[in-house]
């Protein structure tokens, strides 16, 4: 069975003025976009099968990610159920030239494990094996909570 560690990836990419809004920051769906690939490689990972967004999660854009800056985007999955996956993502803008980082973004999605004909499969238990790997799967969980009781 997979772990949380097992799903855990990370990736940066380089802002470009043609990723950018009108203030010459990240533009949000760009963002998005990279949250939802990493998320869905991740939940791939997990799952052994394709995987497809099914929701986005409430997602706040807590600080610009500015022309030049790296957006660097984490991803792992942290709950699953019989079909679907769901996997905690963060992002933060990070200086190229010094690495300093600072949080940008939270959110979870859920994605559906599908295959070959688009019709849901079952997908695996979740493993939680390493201090790690509770420390990111208890995060998202209260986080899950938290957003339940506002409801």
């Amino acid at each position: 069975m997979p772990t949380v560690l097992d799903t855990y990836i990370k990736n940066r990419y380089r802002v470009q003025p043609n990723h950018a809004n009108n203030n010459e920051t990240l533009h949000g769906g760009n963002l998005m976009k990279w949250l939802d690939e990493i998320g869905a490689m991740s939940a791939m990972r997990f799952a052994g099968e394709t995987c497809v967004t099914a929701r986005v999660n409430e997602l706040d854009f807590e600080r610009p990610i500015g022309i030049g800056d790296t957006a660097m985007v984490e991803a792992f999955v942290y709950d699953a159920g019989r079909r679907s996956v769901h996997v905690g993502l963060r992002a933060w803008r990070e200086e190229p030239r010094t690495g300093e980082t600072e949080r940008t973004t939270e959110s979870s999605f859920t994605f559906v494990a599908i295959d070959e004909s688009g019709s849901p499969v079952p997908v695996p238990e979740l493993t939680v094996d390493s201090e790690r790997g509770r420390e990111l799967r208890d995060r998202m969980l209260e986080a899950d909570a938290d957003a339940d009781s506002d409801d």
